[in-house]
């Protein structure tokens, strides 16, 4: 992880989750019918650390990532601003909310 951070985001340390956009012209793809808007790697080891010091189940870390990684995708940016960041953070919370309910 710590490689893919450094090659395309040029920061020389780990991460727990990183969002790869779909690069092509054209996010459908006819394979599948569905519209695809990227690629996103989650960093186990980190995510079963803070699992651990967050009081989650790892199932719910893995939950939150995955949320993080797509909110990216679609466009939000926690390293733009603190209120950007709160954004996120809220809207995270609500989807993460409406998946429990399900569950």
């Amino acid at each position: 992880m710590q490689e893919l951070n450094t090659i395309f985001r040029g920061v020389q340390k780990t991460t727990d989750v990183l969002s790869f956009p779909q690069i092509t012209d054209s996010h459908f793809s006819p394979l599948t019918s569905h519209l695809l808007l990227g690629d996103i790697v989650i960093n186990i080891p980190v995510a079963v650390v803070q699992a651990r010091v967050s009081g989650r189940g790892f199932y719910d870390e893995i939950y939150r990532l995955l949320i993080h990684g797509v909110l990216h995708l679609v466009g939000y940016d926690h390293g733009k601003s603190v209120c950007k960041a709160d954004i996120m953070k809220k809207k995270e919370q609500e989807i993460l909310n409406a998946i429990k309910e399900v569950y």
